[in-house]
This record gives C-alpha cells, structure tokens and sequence, in this order.
C-alpha cells in the first residue's frame, strides 16, 4: 500500500547460514548472560556458606515475598539478552503467553525498527509480511470487494472486475450486514474480513444492506487479481485506473492499452488517486509505456551519495498524445515518481486533482526463512531532474477538489437515535452533505436541521421507498451513506475532476 519497494525485495536468508552483526552481538549477549547466571548460582552458594559461617558477605535487595535474589548488578552493555532472558525465566505474566520467545522477539524488532526519522522501516512477521505483499499485488482468494468499516458500518467501496463478487451482482454502496448468520453491523474491518475471507471454492452466504433493503446473495470464493482497471471515455480519449504496482500491473495495463491503441486513443487519464505506490519494477514497466527506451525514469541517492539511475525498457505505446494525471493526497510513492518523470520528459503532460502525499523514500525487504521480514529504507529517489518530493508532495498544475462529503468524516449514528427538524448535530451534516451530493438541495450544510433540509430527506425518502417522515434515523443515515458511495463508485456524474481531465484532453 504505501511502500516503494526495490525489486531485490525477494532475498531469502537463512538464519541458520547468515547471522547480521547485530544478531551476532546479540548471540555473544546471550551466552555472556548464560556465564553471568552459573556465575550468579556460584556466587548466592558462597554466599550462603559464608553467611553460616560468619553472616552474608553481599546485600540482598529483594522485594516483599521475593525469592530471587538480585544483588548482581547486570552489565549496560548486555542490555538486551539480558531483559529478554528475565523475561523469559521470571517475568510472571510469561507464564500465560503462548510461545513467549517469538512474542518477545517480535516486540523487541518491533522496538529496534520504530524511528521517528523513517516510519516506512518496519519488522514484519510473516502474517504481516503476507498481507502487505497481497496488499500491493493485489491478488488473494476472496469474494473480491474492497470495503471500509467506519463506525460499525461496513460498506463495499469497490467491486473488482471479474471477481467472484461482481459476477455474483455485489455492487459498490452494499453495507455488509450479515455473513453466514453472524451479524457484521459494528465488527471492525478485521473482524468481518475473517468472517468472509475462506478456502478457494467455497460458498459464503452475505446479506447486504442495499440502500436501506435486504438482499442476501451467495459467493464462491476464489482467485482476486486487480491492480488495474481501464475504460474508454469518448472516440479519443481512455482512462486508466492504477490501485498498486504490483508484480502484474504492467502486464495488466499493457493489455488494455493495446486495446486503446487499437481502438484509435490519443489521450489517456491515468488515475494515481489512492495509489500508495509498490514495486520499482512495475514503475520501470509502465513508464517504459510512455517514454523512449532507455528513459531515466528515477534515480536513487545512497547514504554514501552514491546516485544511480533506472532506466526505461520495452515499447511505448506512440498513438498517445497526451495525457492528464489524476492525483489526490494519497498518491505516494512509486505513483509520484511515475507522475514526476512523465511530467518532466514528455510536453503533453497535466497534473490535475490536489497535492499528492509526499514519500521520497525506497524501501527493500529482506526475507528470513520463516516468512518474517526487515522492510527498511535504502536510499531517496529523485525525478529524472534531480527532484525530491519527500515531505512535501507534488502540487498539481491544475488544483480541483470533489465535492465536500468526499472528503468528509462521517459521525455514524445509533440505532435509537433520531434527528427532526431544529436539532443539531453532526450526523445531520452528514446527511446534509449527502442529499447536497446527491441533488437534494438541503438549502445549508453546517448540521442545522431546517425546513429546507427537511424537505430535501423527505423528497430522497419517497425516491428511495422509504416512509417519507422527515425524520433522520440511523436506517436511512445508512441509506444516505450507500447512495453516495453508490453514486461515486458506479458513475462518474461527480467526479469533476475526471470531466476536467476530458475538457484538457479535448483542448
């Protein structure tokens, strides 16, 4: 999702060959400490000897109730193996832990990894690891929806093309309300994701909310790939959606601009909004799409000042004549570094949307042996001019926000709360914003609710077979929240910023 990563990222090392210095100090540590505890049992033996002969010749300084002596002052320089082998041997709680060794490793490489200089270096243990390389490639056995979970509500926002989902009619704006019998209304994402995630081949039985009716619909899951999704918008112009740079997104890509070559395209939208950035190799592949072989695509600069550069291969797709570039502030990564080399090497170039995130770092992962990984920073990378957008983010030659509940938080609402007119509150902004998004002219949007608002519930109320009372409750909040993802997900009517990109294209 949101690391650059270089394509060394499948090194395997085998604990057993290779240990790093680190681990080779902390390996001396430990056999210092198991040294430190025969000289410690030695020393409270003769301690207890001399003490009958003539009283104790060290101070114990235990607490109430202890019986482990701890007169020996431990070394600074064993600090780590030292803690791990006390928490190990006389932590209390160690007892009701399951594999307390991994526990306390993975906690002390959670430590040793955390930095306020670099939050992209990370440990990651092979669960993590797993999930964050599916997270980039996208591919997983699944129903094939991307939701969200805000507030107990747990609403589809995407249906990949193709995906066991969309053939079995899931749309974008379901609200997932019941998974096999189990109730899913204020689970967490990861909670109602076990509930719908199972082995390829097998049904899953999910009740959505669609709306504000019930439509209950059975999946078999399976096989989810979806980096890329692409479409044609007049007689010469295509747009292309990019979620990750994956493993297989330029061979996904590349066959949809085939099409559009085919087709007759000139101009091309490259939607990098929401794209967290991925593989190195993948940004090499697309630009390779848009540029001349051989192309400085980006370059990176070590630690030492060493600058290196990657360079464009394949064939580029020449009927393109230009191209507009959607970007919002969760464009990072390796989608700005394609979005600053195109911009810089070609003259037919708009970025559109607003100011991307601002990640100027690459990451590689190293793979231990048991799925675990050291996900850390190795350089910045720089524009093919020497630009570096780290912290700062690319502004966009022509700014342009959405509409407001786009960008809105929503409060959520409970079961038994209900709003009429004259009240005040932040669930009726929500719903404010979302009949203004929706053509409902609610008359304000500041969370008052007037006579205009009033009107405007009651019109969305009818249109929607729902009791047209006025009365804001939590089933047609709901209701409110799925049109508008609905709307967004489904139809490009509000995207103003997609309309803007064909007006630029269309000259």
């Amino acid at each position: 999702m949101d690391e650059f990563e270089k394509d060394e990222q499948v090194q395997t090392i085998r604990l057993k060959r290779h240990l790093w210095p680190d681990e080779v100090e902390l390996k001396q540590q430990k056999e210092k400490v198991k040294r430190l505890r025969i000289g410690l049992i030695a020393g409270v033996i003769m301690a207890l000897a001399l003490g009958w002969l003539g009283g104790s010749a060290f101070p114990v300084l235990a607490s109430s109730g202890s019986s482990i002596p701890i007169s020996q002052v431990l070394s600074s320089s064993d600090k780590i193996s030292a803690v791990l082998e006390i928490m190990e041997t006389e932590w209390f709680f160690g007892s009701e832990i399951e594999d307390l060794n991994t526990r306390l490793e993975n906690q002390a490489l959670d430590g040793i990894t955390t930095n306020e200089e670099d939050p992209h270096t990370d440990y990651m243990s092979a669960e993590e690891m797993e999930s964050f390389t599916q997270s980039i490639n996208r591919n997983f056995v699944g129903i094939g929806v991307e939701f969200s979970s805000e507030n107990g509500i747990n609403m589809v926002k995407r249906v990949f093309k193709n995906s066991p989902a969309d053939k079995a009619g899931v749309q974008a704006g379901d609200i997932i309300h019941i998974v096999d019998g189990t109730l899913a209304d204020g689970l967490n994402a990861s909670e109602v994701k076990e509930l719908v995630t199972g082995e390829e081949g097998t049904p899953v039985k999910i009740e959505f909310i669609r709306q504000g009716k019930s439509v209950e619909i059975e999946i078999i899951r399976g096989q989810v790939s979806a980096t890329v999704y692409g479409k044609t918008l007049d007689e010469k112009n295509a747009y292309i959606q990019l979620y990750q740079f994956g493993e297989g997104t330029a061979t996904e890509m590349a066959a949809f601009m085939d099409e559009f070559r085919d087709s007759g395209i000139t101009g091309l939208v490259i939607d990098l909004r929401g794209n967290g950035g991925g593989y190195l190799d993948a940004l090499r592949d697309i630009a390779g799409m848009f540029l001349p072989s051989g192309s400085v695509c980006i370059k990176q600069q070590f630690a030492n000042g060493k600058v290196t550069e990657s360079k464009t291969t394949g064939r580029m797709y020449e009927n393109i004549k230009g191209i507009v570039i959607l970007t919002d502030d969760s464009t990072a990564s390796a989608a700005e570094a394609l979005t600053m080399c195109l911009k810089e090497l070609r003259d037919d170039v708009t970025i559109l949307g607003t100011k991307t995130y601002g990640k100027g770092t690459v990451q590689i992962s190293r793979i231990f042996d048991d799925g675990s990984a050291l996900k850390y920073t190795t350089s910045k990378w720089l524009s093919p001019i020497g630009e570096n957008i780290n912290g700062t983010g690319i502004t966009p030659d022509v700014e342009l926000y959405l509409h407001d509940v786009l960008y809105h938080q929503f409060a959520g609402m409970e079961d038994n709360e209900e709003y009429r007119i004259d009240s005040v509150s932040d669930a009726v902004e929500d719903m404010q914003l979302s009949l203004d998004y929706l053509g409902y002219n609610p008359g304000r949007t500041d969370g008052y609710f007037s006579e205009a608002t009033e009107e405007a519930l009651k019109k969305y109320q009818s249109e929607h077979d729902m009791e047209a009372d006025g009365v804001l409750n939590s089933t047609v909040y709901e209701a409110l929240y799925s049109s508008v993802a609905l709307d967004w997900n489904n139809s490009s009517d509000h995207d103003i910023q997609l309309q803007k990109a064909q007006e630029i294209l269309n000259g």
